[in-house]
């Protein structure tokens, strides 16, 4: 597995969020960590990353991370897109691309073009603020802006938030493509629907633990997780 977290526990002060989460990703895999607002979803990427600090053990390649500055993590080729984007808005769309690289000029899997073609709407602003770009444009941005960093795994929060339908099937080809070329995805959402579309494993969280774990098909039967700990 490149990534495996065991009994992966985490706190904000005295509320203990995380409490003994267990969870895998494969080589290439795409696989999606469902839940309500406030379950812990976003938390796990941070405990991850090392933006919150763990308890537990998280393997990535078999070497265990937790505990590493972030900057660590990111350097071992994990990237990772915040749920509120990030983006610098007074430098061009260009200019916040270049700043994913993690060495000026050295390109990996993904360049200019690969990220334009995808994103036409980007190659037409590519020298326009991005502090100008509609909210669907920033999320693009901040995406393929981790992408420049070339990185084995991507943790993405809640990319579809937000979004017109239009915006999210293209996110969701994005994603699609990102893991044809062999980038393993791990994503927090919230919609189902786009979840059971791209996901090859589904793993749902309530009350800081995991609840459910299966495949799409193996959670399109069960109408009772949907409704305990999906539904609102």
């Amino acid at each position: 597995m490149m990534l495996e977290v065991s009994d992966l526990h985490a706190f904000y002060g005295k509320s203990h969020i995380l409490q003994g989460v267990n969870l895998t990703v494969g080589e290439g895999e795409i696989v999606s960590l469902l839940g309500r607002n406030g379950v812990g979803r976003s938390t796990t990427c941070k405990a991850i990353m090392g933006l919150v600090d763990p308890i537990g053990t998280v393997r990535y390649r078999d070497r265990n991370i937790a505990g590493l500055s972030a900057n660590l993590v990111a350097r071992m080729g994990i990237g990772y897109v915040p749920e509120d984007r990030q983006i610098f808005p007074t430098l061009t769309v260009r200019q916040n691309l270049m700043l994913g690289l993690k060495r000026a000029g050295r390109f990996g899997r993904w360049n200019f073009d690969d990220v334009f073609r995808l994103f036409p709407n980007l190659a037409e602003r590519q020298n326009t603020p991005a502090g100008v770009l509609s909210g669907g444009e920033q999320q693009m941005l901040t995406i393929c802006r981790t992408l420049m960093g070339d990185p084995d795994l991507i943790l993405i929060d809640e990319p579809t938030e937000g979004l017109a339908p239009r915006l999210v099937e293209q996110v969701g080809q994005l994603l699609e493509e990102i893991a044809r070329r062999g980038v393993s995805i791990f994503l927090i959402e919230q919609k189902l629907t786009i979840a059971l579309q791209i996901s090859h494993r589904l793993y749902v969280m309530g009350h800081g633990r995991i609840v459910f774990h299966g495949t799409p098909a193996d959670i399109s039967g069960r109408a009772d997780i949907r409704r305990e700990w999906l539904e609102v």
